[in-house]
């Protein structure tokens, strides 16, 4: 997960600024999205600090990203346009059998456990935005667009613990932390890789929203679904 904004710099004085002429959002299908795969590779490395000499590795490592998740049943891409590409967000509804959440440490919040059994809950596996857009507010209004494109009464996402930036952006933008949850080698990584501890964030969506994140915090006397 890549976020492309930290607290200080997604506020402006006085709360979120948003320009007169904010990029426009458009979401692209699954064909689209593949004929656009170099120029979002592109952004990412843009977005991105690597250093020197990392920048292909980086781009390799998004595209492979994207490729496996374009497969995906429900995906879906959020593209935000002014002259350029400023930026994206792609993620898919997470299966009801939640099979997502395998690999969670402890228990499951019974809320999370029950919304990804009815279908509620999308997952946003990448959130990129240009460094030199006007729109401070980008990555978060493309965020909420593209959970409210979904009808999603919660999203989802995983962000490395080493990830200071990503992760202190996505709790300025209201997501909570629900515990750590561990993942596998990547199978399509070009060397072999170790299994990786992730930050499993949730946010939920609506006019109760309040409500429901407090109860994320305390509903857990049931396990997550087989």
């Amino acid at each position: 997960m890549n976020a492309p904004l930290s607290p200080k710099s997604a506020r402006g004085e006085g709360g979120v600024r948003t320009p007169a002429h904010a990029p426009r959002l458009r979401q692209l299908n699954r064909w689209q999205a593949e004929t656009v795969r170099e120029d979002l590779a592109d952004l990412y490395v843009e977005s991105t600090q690597a250093r020197p000499g990392q920048e292909y590795r980086g781009r390799e490592a998004f595209l492979r990203r994207l490729t496996g998740d374009i497969r995906r049943l429900g995906f879906s891409l959020l593209v935000a346009e002014d002259m350029t590409l400023a930026g994206c967000a792609y993620g898919f509804p997470v299966p009801r059998q939640g099979a997502w959440w395998s690999g969670f440490d402890g228990t499951l919040p019974q809320s999370v456990e029950q919304l990804t059994a009815s279908g509620h809950v999308l997952a946003i596996t990448e959130i990129v935005v240009h460094p030199h857009t006007d729109d401070r507010s980008l990555a978060r209004r493309l965020q909420e667009r593209l959970l409210a494109d979904h009808h999603a009464s919660l999203g989802a996402t995983l962000v490395a613990p080493t990830d200071a930036p990503a992760y202190d952006a996505f709790l300025s933008w209201g997501w909570q932390d629900i515990g750590s949850i561990s993942r596998p080698p990547d199978p399509t990584a070009l060397r072999p890789t170790d299994p990786v501890s992730l930050r499993a964030l949730v946010l939920p969506t609506g006019p109760d929203t309040a409500s429901r994140r407090d109860g994320l915090a305390h509903e857990n006397r049931t396990q997550r679904p087989d």
